[in-house]
């Protein structure tokens, strides 16, 4: 891969991008659309469900089988990166999407509908690690921070803003008009695309292991689907016991990571980037930020319908405001980070975060509109004050060489830390709302009662990333690994 830059001298213009400006704001443009689709779909079950005549286990796979595309594909990442042309990669992803919405805006059944969202998945996949790794490549060390604060927008505000824009969608429109007015955007990026992505990277002939391939597969959609399952057998609704993908996927991780430490340089996921010690911190920390997000994004809506009545509109506008913030402040985090490094910034954010968490343990069934809103805005401030650093910090730490691999982990690790969050989150609060109930408690209290409990699971879980984020560096170029 292209060790060096062109010389970089406004940001999007290409001046400060070595003339890459119009590539970088293309993929940035092409990477939101594509992860907004990661949580469009929550907000419109209930209607799938009745149009489809399908129960909410079987509906939930739509978000599942999505996620498990993503954590199939996503490891596989590093190598095509280093193996294929950037434009080979970009066309195939937005190709890929743009065929899925297509598929899923026309599915006149429910299976149809899910194949739709696989074949979307794979082109989601495929666009971040392609967006951090151009990143890396083009843009100087001095001015990384501002433009992976740009890359913050996409990895946070467009999953948090998808709720939204699907409530306001199902408001006015049929279901499929979430997919109808994503297509005509696809594919003007996917027209772009094929006329101005230029090469940075210089392809490798790096065969392919395909008994990683498999392992991967078996490890990471295996560790998924049993996390995403966790929260249905909480409801004792599950079709396998939960330990069986649980274990499978344990286990195949194992033989995958000894399998990746033995290949080295043709390893899939090359895995000697967690030698580097600031990587590896700021990763951890990266995976407890997702948890925190993933988590909050699938108990607020749940507080706010079922606790204190609100509609699906309502809910997402509420939940807007949070999402905004994120991306407003993620490019002045970037610049800050530019000038002062990572500490200065993840320490206050995690503390905030954490705060925020632990104030959103006083909801109940009267707490007011403001305060939830006021809360998730300041743990939206804490988040936007890690995610940049840490994203930067990570990937700043590591050789040239290594730069897809480790997108391609953080992205992966993204993935992981998400399906975890959701399903400690909704595990909890499932378990205690069942119980609540059986003592007679109301409806309304024992889901009160429930999302009490996970919240103080997750303060519990943020006050131990306090800690953990004194100890995050500003990065320094590593070496080249050795095998």
């Amino acid at each position: 891969m292209t060790t060096t830059a062109p010389p970089l001298t406004s940001d999007l213009d290409g001046s400060r991008t070595g003339g890459h400006g119009r590539l970088v704001a293309l993929l940035v443009a092409s990477a939101f659309v594509v992860i907004l689709n990661e949580t469009i779909m929550s907000v419109a079950l209930p209607d799938l469900m009745r149009e489809f005549a399908v129960e909410a286990t079987t509906a939930q796979w739509l978000t599942t089988a999505f996620l498990l595309t993503m954590a199939v594909v996503i490891p596989v990442t590093g190598w095509l990166l280093t193996r294929f042309p950037l434009r080979a990669v970009f066309v195939a992803a937005m190709a890929s999407f743009s065929l899925g919405t297509l598929v899923a805006a026309t599915a006149p059944v429910f299976p149809l509908l899910v194949t739709g969202r696989v074949v979307q998945a794979v082109g989601t996949a495929l666009m971040m690690p392609l967006l951090i790794t151009t990143i890396l490549n083009v843009v100087d060390e001095d001015r990384r921070g501002q433009m992976m604060g740009t890359i913050s927008i996409v990895i946070s505000v467009a999953p948090a803003i998808g709720p939204t824009v699907s409530g306001l969608v199902l408001d006015q429109l049929s279901w499929r008009w979430m997919f109808w007015i994503v297509l005509p955007i696809a594919l003007l990026s996917l027209a772009l695309g094929s006329a101005w992505v230029r090469n940075v990277t210089e392809p490798r002939d790096v065969p392919v292991d395909v008994v990683s391939v498999v392992l991967s597969a078996l490890a990471f959609g295996g560790l998924i689907y049993g996390l995403s399952s966790i929260g249905e057998s909480a409801s004792g609704h599950t079709p396998v016991p939960v330990w069986v993908p649980l274990v499978l996927g344990a286990l195949a991780l194992v033989a995958f990571v000894t399998r990746q430490l033995r290949l080295g340089d043709r390893a899939l996921l090359d895995l000697r980037a967690f030698r580097v010690r600031t990587f590896t911190v700021a990763v951890l920390l990266v995976g407890v930020s997702m948890m925190a997000l993933f988590g909050t994004l699938i108990l607020l809506p749940l507080y706010l319908q079922n606790v204190l009545g609100l509609s699906v509109l309502n809910t997402g506008l509420l939940l807007l405001p949070g999402g905004l913030t994120m991306g407003l402040l993620a490019p002045v985090v970037g610049r800050v980070f530019d000038r002062v490094g990572p500490r200065p910034l993840v320490a206050p954010g995690a503390a905030i975060v954490s705060a925020a968490l632990w104030g959103m343990t006083t909801y109940d069934v009267g707490t007011g509109q403001a305060t939830v809103v006021g809360l998730h805005v300041l743990m939206s401030v804490g988040l936007a004050l890690m995610f940049t650093p840490l994203m930067t910090s990570a990937l700043g730490s590591l050789p040239p060489l290594l730069y897809s691999h480790g997108s391609a982990i953080v992205s992966t690790l993204q993935q992981v830390a998400g399906a975890a969050g959701t399903a400690l989150f909704v595990t909890v609060m499932t378990r205690v709302s069942v119980a609540r109930s059986e003592d007679g408690v109301a409806l309304v209290d024992a889901t009160a009662a429930g999302i009490h409990a996970a919240l103080m699971y997750g303060g519990a879980i943020s006050a131990v990333a306090v800690l953990v984020a004194l100890l995050v560096r500003r990065p320094v170029a590593a070496p080249a690994p050795t095998t």
